[in-house]
């Protein structure tokens, strides 16, 4: 018999057709992700689960007695609980590497966005206020040239680091738990403690992921460190800054502004106050949304899922649960 899975996330036609001549399969109906509840009752006999940001916790584990593997379609896997998964044997997968290139790119949207006002100046020549160029309005910010400070050299932030150091000539300064002499030696990065990337940066990235230890690692006290005129980059995962902090700091100009692609609550609440920032770009975490990407990703989510259950050893188990 093949082993059966649910798949809870939209994919490709191409990666259902693979996953089909591995595996017996439900999957969800209509355009949307599947509901918690839906889960919950068509999980009862599966072995496998492919989705993307879903609560793997106690509860859905108690509902899903045979279930051996979860694949999830994200580099992040903040919605594991590793405990329960080891407690129970359930192995957990992710999709690093595919979408490395994708959100470095956007990341310098992000950055270009910002210290060009491109989102500003939009509106500012749609509602009619375009007289003049030579209004210190519609001045922005020069990226070549500048310093980039990166928290958390990870694959992307290296892939950033590339786009900075040939495409701008910037300089870039990094902090990460540990040394990447190969990034310094490749791509002539320069390590440096966190205030000091802070401090001396014009371009902060935060590129961590979301543990115990990151969870707020920026907050009131970093963004004091941080130049008046510096623009803060966020597309990691939201509560490793202090949403409030940020506000307070962009409010009160001790930094020149932001680009973010991730919130502390997503969707992005309706009253926020970023959403009435003129100096603040914001997308709703779309880090990966490009069709070649997010269909390269489901295909390394199915792959993993399928290699597990067929007993092999997928090439993407998360760390913790190897």
């Amino acid at each position: 018999m093949k082993p059966k899975i649910y798949i809870a996330r939209q994919i490709p036609s191409f990666v259902e057709e693979y996953i089909g001549k591995y595996c017996d399969y439900e999957k969800l109906g209509g355009d949307n992700d599947a509901g918690h509840e839906e889960l919950l009752i068509k999980l009862h006999d599966k072995e496998g689960l492919l989705t993307a940001g879903t609560k793997i916790d106690k509860n859905l584990l108690d509902h899903a007695p045979k279930l051996k593997v979860v694949s999830n379609m994200s580099v992040g896997y903040n919605n594991f609980d590793i405990k329960e998964m080891k407690t129970r044997n359930v192995i957990g997968t992710n999709t690093p590497g595919v979408l490395n290139d994708t959100v470095a790119d956007l990341i310098f949207a992000l950055m270009l966005s910002s210290a060009r006002k491109v989102a500003e100046m939009d509106r500012y020549v749609r509602e009619g206020k375009w007289n003049s160029t030579d209004d210190e309005e519609v001045f922005g910010k020069d990226i070549h040239h500048a310093t980039l400070g990166i928290i958390g050299m990870g694959r992307i932030g290296q892939d950033v680091a590339k786009r900075a150091r040939y495409g701008f000539d910037m300089n870039v300064l990094y902090y990460n738990r540990s040394r990447k002499y190969d990034a310094e030696e490749n791509l002539g990065v320069k390590y440096a403690d966190l205030n000091t990337v802070l401090s001396q940066s014009d371009f902060i990235l935060i590129m961590t992921s979301l543990t115990d230890e990151t969870y707020h690692m920026i907050d009131e006290e970093q963004f004091d460190l941080m130049k008046r005129d510096s623009i803060f980059i966020n597309a990691s995962r939201g509560a490793t800054v202090n949403e409030k902090a940020l506000i307070k700091a962009l409010e009160e100009k001790k930094i020149l502004g932001a680009g973010l692609d991730v919130y502390e609550q997503e969707p992005i609440e309706k009253n926020n106050p970023l959403l009435k920032m003129k100096n603040v770009v914001l997308l709703p975490h779309i880090g990966s949304a490009t069709i070649k990407t997010r269909s390269d990703m489901a295909m390394l989510a199915a792959s993993n899922i399928v290699k597990a259950l067929l007993g092999e050893v997928p090439p993407n188990i998360v760390p913790e649960l190897k």
